[in-house]
């Protein structure tokens, strides 16, 4: 399955539009493709019971799961500010349950500047179920 980067940036920059940042005011887009070869976004949509909050890699999973997708074959993850997005440890956990280790991960800004990796490069040491046998 090849993969649309350019498509996968503008999908997350629109999405980025409707993300609820109403306390830290930092909005985030987020672009996945599935292996079913469709695109679902997410935004990161805040809460005022701060650990209630929930960011945009995993709504755009949910939907994608919620849909019957199972596996992310690429994210594009971006951000308002100038700064690289860096997904937190409970998207980078939850992307270890949806991503292979071979799974592309673009990391962008508002400049439209952008870093790529696998998965296993930004979560080396993934618990998964192997661990759980």
């Amino acid at each position: 399955m090849e993969i649309n980067e350019q498509q996968l940036f503008d999908i997350a920059d629109k999405a980025m539009n409707n993300a609820y940042a109403p306390y830290s005011h930092y909005q985030v887009g987020a672009a996945i493709l599935c292996d079913n070869g469709k695109i679902y976004s997410g935004v990161n949509i805040e809460n005022a019971s701060f650990g209630l909050t929930n960011c945009a890699e995993r709504t755009a999973i949910f939907k994608a799961v919620s849909e019957g997708a199972k596996q992310v074959k690429a994210i594009v993850i971006t951000n308002g500010t100038e700064e690289m997005s860096k997904p937190c440890g409970a998207c980078r956990q939850v992307m270890s349950e949806f991503m292979g280790s071979d799974a592309i991960v673009f990391l962008a800004n508002n400049r439209n500047d952008y870093e790529q990796y696998t998965f296993k490069q930004i979560l080396p040491l993934a618990f998964s179920d192997e661990d759980m046998n």
